[in-house]
């Protein structure tokens, strides 16, 4: 398998299609209307859940008519591929590519794992939303898919680079960790800020994510040794 110094890094793919997000308005005004509708949408979004949000709510929110509304946006569907594609910088994991270049593969888990972590907790709404749209709606399924694919190969390539190094247990398989390693961290985020459990400090999450992440992998620096 090619370190990333071989071959480009794995990039996640678009939250949503480009070529999908409605009508791009050509004057200021309308700039700041189509804005005020995609900020409107998440609001209303956010407060009543996709299935339950109406877009004559959505126009109501951004205090203009339904009629502008189509003026940008053909359907609810539209809309929310707009809210999406607005966030999407932030709701992306940060992964652990960068592990192959830095001398302290822990501390690049930890950042990763806290930028995750800080990221989905701005994000917790818009997370459950897309969760929601993904049960519904094939194509949000199969780009969450694609995404979270994207996401274990770039870290079973940091991970084996690791082996190669001889910083991490070469007798793991590194695609199945990556799998494991990043379907917990996910897993931890979606409990934690969107599910029943009551919420933690993300110092305490990022602390007990990186101990399981460099455990697993048989990676030790002297602050996360065992006491």
């Amino acid at each position: 398998m090619a370190s990333q110094s071989e071959s480009a890094p794995t990039e996640a793919p678009a939250l949503v299609d480009p070529q999908k997000l409605g009508t791009q308005p050509q004057t200021a005004r309308g700039q700041r209307t189509r804005a005020a509708l995609i900020a409107a949408a998440r609001t209303v979004f956010e407060r009543d859940g996709y299935v339950d949000s109406r877009l004559v709510d959505i126009a109501a929110e951004a205090k203009c008519s339904i009629g502008s509304f189509y003026t940008w946006f053909d359907s609810k569907d539209e809309v929310f591929a707009a809210v999406l594609h607005e966030a999407q910088s932030e709701m992306l994991h940060p992964g652990t590519g960068r592990m192959e270049s830095v001398d302290d593969p822990v501390e690049i888990i930890g950042a990763s794992n806290r930028a995750y972590f800080e990221a989905y907790r701005r994000n917790a709404r818009l997370n459950q939303l897309l969760l929601q749209v993904a049960a519904v709606d094939p194509r949000f399924r199969q780009m969450r898919q694609a995404r979270a694919d994207a996401f274990v190969t770039r870290n079973a390539r940091a991970i084996a680079d690791l082996q190669r190094r001889g910083l991490a247990d070469r007798k793991i398989d590194a695609k199945l960790a990556a799998m494991a390693l990043s379907g917990m961290i996910s897993r931890l985020a979606q409990d934690v800020f969107i599910g029943d459990y009551a919420p933690e400090p993300v110092d305490d999450l990022v602390e007990a994510a990186t101990r399981m992440w460099t455990n697993a992998l048989g990676l030790t620096t002297p602050e996360l040794r065992a006491d």
